[in-house]
């Protein structure tokens, strides 16, 4: 273990509590900041401060904004009859890279998930709830995560919507493009052969 002066103890400590950065890597990180020239790292710092001041949660599809609503929800050239429900702000972004989908976004903030004691009242849902019932929602697609707590929250949906008449749909899972039958586990295997679809 190495000693360092508090100051720079403190900003490894700091940095080794963001997820996936170890002590090395936030060590690392820390000697790169403070390669960085005086404006540099004010920019860093700044950029850290204004974005934690300015940014909240949009008031309609729970999405992080700097604007309430957010762009996507003021968008009036999406499809107001779709719905596309997903775990986090981070899923949001993945969807709109594709360039496909018009619809607008639910965004829960979480996954149900018993053993870490979060259930269907920790996450955005009873918004989604309101929404529905105000609005002219024709389809809602479930695009949580392909894990258990994913997958226990789509089903956890699927049945709270499906006695208003709304068409629930979900993601399909499987095999990724390029990638082969013979290193893909059985999970991925069993979820692609239940997502098969007639050509």
């Amino acid at each position: 273990m190495k000693y360092y002066a508090k100051p720079l103890t403190r900003l490894i400590a700091e940095l080794s509590k963001l997820p996936g950065i170890g002590y090395k890597s936030a060590q690392r990180l820390a000697f790169y900041i403070l390669s960085l020239s005086e404006t540099e790292a004010t920019a860093l710092a700044d950029a850290v401060i204004q974005a934690k001041a300015n940014m909240k949660y949009c008031s309609v599809c729970g999405n992080l904004t700097d604007v309430d609503p957010c762009s996507v929800c003021s968008d009036q050239s999406r499809d107001p009859g779709v719905i596309c429900v997903v775990e986090s702000p981070r899923d949001v972004s993945a969807m709109e890279r594709i360039k496909e989908f018009r619809g607008f976004y639910h965004v829960l903030n979480g996954a149900i998930s018993p053993m870490d004691g979060i259930g269907p009242e920790e996450i955005n849902l009873k918004s989604l709830i309101l929404r529905l019932q105000q609005s002219d929602v024709k389809e809602v697609i479930l695009a949580t995560n392909p894990n258990i707590e994913g997958e226990a929250t789509a089903m956890y949906i699927a049945r709270l919507i499906k006695p208003s008449g709304i068409k629930v749909t979900r993601i399909a899972h499987g095999i990724p493009v390029g990638g082969d039958l013979e290193y893909t586990d059985e999970v991925t295997l069993s979820m692609a052969m239940e997502g098969r679809r007639e050509l």
